[in-house]
């Protein structure tokens, strides 16, 4: 498989290299070469549904549920992909990391990416149709702040913040997927995630910063300049104090937020081994945010079925 047709940040390359044409650029286009993209998706949702379980008191653990969750995180962050790069070809080609994707360089036509997007949709409705109706209406809300999230980098210093938004989306899906109350618990829950999302996303994009800055589009990395290590700590704390909240809402007790210290470590370790020059450590960093998730997850799991109390 030719090099240049992988973006710099590919996993699983031989996989993706067996693959006939146009699959393998298909595959490319949703980023199934990057699962890192599902799995940062995926984790607000699995840590709404573990928390909620104590709110709910049944004592049950939705693995369905959160199995359900995982496929819907796996198409949809396809369809993301595949909208943005639609969206975003004429700047993705003034991007080094960037100018070999399918559609910016022109081995996939827009008729073929919007096919493949319907595709991925249908799939998410399938995901849709196995929730209460009252999750089914909290994730189609999301719809609009995904279709307006390519245009975020044009328009604001912050698109990192909408991303967060749009990311963390489904901590609200699955915690209403399972119960309607706490719902100061779940707010919680949805912030301390978007904090997260910004702070790992800056990390990420510190890969871009000359180009960026070269073809006009914002981030935080360039906004934060040389304190963005200061600023990925303040993310992260805030992220911590939110989700110390959640948790306390839930089972107010000092040993509950113990089970935040895992996580808490490994966010301080990202932190304090930063280097913002680095394109490569930024990438590993980045991706160090799936084990993130799963501490975060092992958290929500016992605070949420310590007991079975229910708020």
């Amino acid at each position: 498989m030719d090099q240049a047709q992988i973006v710099p940040d590919s996993q699983h390359r031989g996989l993706v290299a067996s693959l006939p044409q146009p699959m393998r650029d298909l595959a490319q286009l949703a980023r199934f070469d990057r699962p890192i993209g599902w799995w940062l998706l995926f984790w607000p949702g699995a840590w709404a549904v573990l928390l909620a379980g104590g709110v709910a008191g049944d004592g049950e653990f939705h693995f369905a549920l959160i199995a359900w969750l995982l496929l819907g995180a796996i198409a949809m962050r396809g369809a993301g992909c595949v909208y943005n790069d639609v969206v975003d070809a004429d700047l993705d080609r003034k991007v080094a990391r960037t100018a070999s994707r399918p559609v910016a360089s022109g081995r996939i036509g827009r008729k073929l990416a919007w096919g493949w997007l319907l595709a991925l949709c249908l799939i998410g409705l399938v995901v849709l149709l196995q929730l209460r109706w009252q999750a089914q209406v909290v994730a189609l809300a999301s719809l609009l702040p995904v279709a307006a999230y390519p245009f975020m980098k044009r328009i604001t210093w912050w698109p990192q913040a909408w991303l967060g938004i749009v990311f963390s989306w489904a901590a609200p899906v699955g915690w209403i997927a399972v119960t309607d109350h706490a719902l100061g618990a779940m707010a919680a829950l949805y912030a301390g995630a978007i904090a997260w999302v910004i702070g790992y996303d800056t990390i990420y994009a510190l890969q871009d910063r000359e180009d960026d800055a070269l073809v006009g589009i914002r981030s935080s990395a360039l906004r934060m300049g040389s304190h963005v290590s200061g600023g990925v700590a303040a993310f992260y704390g805030a992220a911590l104090v939110l989700w110390g909240t959640a948790v306390w809402l839930v089972r107010p007790d000092w040993l509950a937020l113990a089970a935040l210290l895992p996580v808490a470590l490994h966010l301080v370790w990202q932190v304090a081994t930063l280097k913002p020059d680095d394109g490569d450590d930024a990438l590993a960093k980045f991706r160090a945010n799936r084990f993130a998730g799963l501490l975060m997850a092992a958290a929500c799991l016992v605070v949420g079925h310590a007991g079975f109390a229910q708020v």
